[in-house]
């Protein structure tokens, strides 16, 4: 119960918090040290330095991929610049690829919002084709300037096409894939055959190979047996000679039969 209360309390503090701030003007604020005229300064000041800068890369044909992180380094250090200004320069380049060259800025378009730690300074600005957002982002509890922000302001009907294309595309893509997984699927059904296919080539070559086998162990008994018949002829007709007083011209050997 007295969590509730207290859950209902910060609730209603957190209102009254925010119904004082909608009623509070927002020049009269004290930002952290700065006011609401100083973040405007700043900001025009970050824009002067941006475009100054990118007129110098564009006239050299200077990119950001020609600067290493020593020379990055240098040259932030030798023009007395901050990081945040050096990449606001080409960030402006990239904007003006898209929405054309700079033309003005709107009168009474800078605004000051603050998200948590962050606090952030917008100011439109009016280009060739389109309007963009120039934005500083403050690290609020030292005010350091963290990034510049240079965004192209598309309308509902462009952020609509733009959504629905990435949406396309996804679609797409996850298809596709789902298209390639079912493709190597069905690919690992091949193997299954090519096996059995092979197994039933293996009992025909066995049958060819059979004879062969068999021929060479004849030949061997053969020979042997023909080697033993000689031998034992010639035992038996010096015996029969020898019993006989005769020669073993005198008789021939016709047959030999063995008993088991």
């Amino acid at each position: 119960m007295k969590k509730r209360i207290a859950m209902m309390l910060g609730l209603l503090m957190m209102a009254m918090l925010t119904l004082s701030a909608c009623g509070t003007d927002p020049k009269s604020v004290d930002y952290n040290g700065y006011t609401y005229n100083d973040l405007k300064n700043r900001s025009d000041a970050y824009r002067t330095v941006a475009t100054s800068l990118a007129d110098f890369f564009k006239q050299n044909q200077i990119t950001e991929d020609m600067f290493m992180e020593e020379e990055r380094e240098n040259f932030i250090a030798g023009n007395d610049l901050t990081e945040a200004a050096f990449d606001a320069a080409f960030r402006w380049m990239d904007a003006e690829e898209e929405a054309g060259a700079f033309r003005s800025v709107y009168d009474d378009s800078f605004s000051v919002s603050k998200a948590g730690n962050t606090l952030t300074t917008t100011v439109r600005l009016k280009f060739e084709k389109r309007d963009v957002d120039f934005q500083v982002v403050y690290t609020y509890y030292n005010m350091k300037v963290s990034g510049v922000t240079i965004d192209p302001v598309y309308s509902l009907p462009e952020k609509l096409g733009k959504a629905g294309i990435n949406t396309i595309i996804s679609i797409l893509i996850v298809f596709s894939v789902l298209v390639l997984i079912s493709l190597l699927i069905a690919c690992f059904n091949i193997f299954p055959y090519l096996e059995k296919k092979k197994a039933a080539q293996m009992p025909s070559q066995a049958v060819q190979k059979e004879p062969v086998d068999f021929a060479v162990n004849e030949i061997e008994p053969a020979g042997v047996q023909e080697a033993d018949d000689t031998e034992l002829v010639a035992v038996i007709a010096a015996a029969v000679a020898a019993s006989s007083g005769g020669s073993v011209s005198d008789f021939v050997v016709r047959s030999i039969i063995r008993r088991k």
